[in-house]
């Protein structure tokens, strides 16, 4: 389904700092989670995803049922701020849906409440490296979450040439250095020629990117880490708008973005 934004609501790629790889920046703990104008659009293909997808959008491995946990708390303990009204059974969404919460499944009950997708990763004893443990899933940008599960950073991000050992090394020091209630952000930027919000691809794959397409596609990529699993969040918001809906400032910025790449 091809859901559009009329506006991009988020550029810090438009900024010097934003431009530097990665370009994480601070975020307040209040501003992690973010709802916008086409919320109830975004959230009735998530919901038909869960129900028509659930093994291609849903994965968490035995260990992460913690921290999953967590993560819901979390979400659940900030959602009242975002216009939503959390009882002890369910939650009413600001588009009037109850959705119950279910704590067996708890990336289920997150995929129906945000337009995020939310990514558990975790460093098991002794390893090098954070694993990706977990994630709902429901509008991946030419990956796939079954490729991905169970690998560490490095591994999950070979196809990406610009994701080298030195910047494996520093998004690392970066996720053991984060605290809890300093989260963090960046947003990227993918030109596609296909605006669907569910693009799974295989690795290596031909991308449906770049080469002129006329959609941008730009995801608000924010960093948590829970204060008791330790565990680091990755939440992903998808934004797609035509090229033509960029403001002067966005256009030049992607000019010259592509002009370098």
């Amino acid at each position: 389904m091809t859901i559009l934004h009329e506006a991009l609501p988020f550029a810090p790629w438009t900024k010097p700092a934003g431009q530097r790889l990665p370009g994480v920046m601070p975020l307040a703990r209040a501003d992690w989670l973010y709802c916008d104008a086409l919320y109830a659009r975004q959230m009735a293909e998530r919901a038909a995803l869960l129900a028509s997808r659930p093994d291609d959008v849903l994965a968490l491995r035995p260990e992460a049922q913690p921290a999953a946990l967590e993560m819901l708390g979390e979400v659940l303990h900030d959602l009242p701020m975002l216009g939503f009204s959390v009882g002890p059974d369910s939650v009413m969404r600001p588009d009037g849906v109850a959705i119950p919460l279910d704590e067996t499944r708890p990336l289920w009950t997150l995929g129906h409440l945000l337009q995020a997708d939310f990514c558990l990763l975790q460093k098991p004893d002794g390893a090098r490296e954070h694993v990706l443990t977990g994630a709902v899933l429901c509008f991946p940008s030419s990956w796939t979450l079954s490729e991905k599960m169970g690998k560490p950073m490095m591994r999950i991000h070979l196809p990406v040439d610009s994701y080298d050992t030195q910047m494996g090394a520093r998004v690392q020091r970066m996720f053991d250095a984060m605290r809890p209630e300093q989260p963090l952000w960046r947003a990227n930027l993918l030109r596609y020629t296909n605006p669907a919000l569910y693009q799974p691809k295989a690795e290596f794959a031909p991308k449906e990117k770049r080469d002129g397409g006329a959609y941008i596609r730009s995801e608000r990529q924010c960093l948590l880490k829970l204060p008791k699993t330790g565990a680091v969040v990755f939440s992903i918001h998808t934004v797609i708008v035509h090229r033509d809906s960029l403001t002067k400032e966005q256009r030049a910025a992607l000019a010259q973005i592509e002009g370098l790449a």
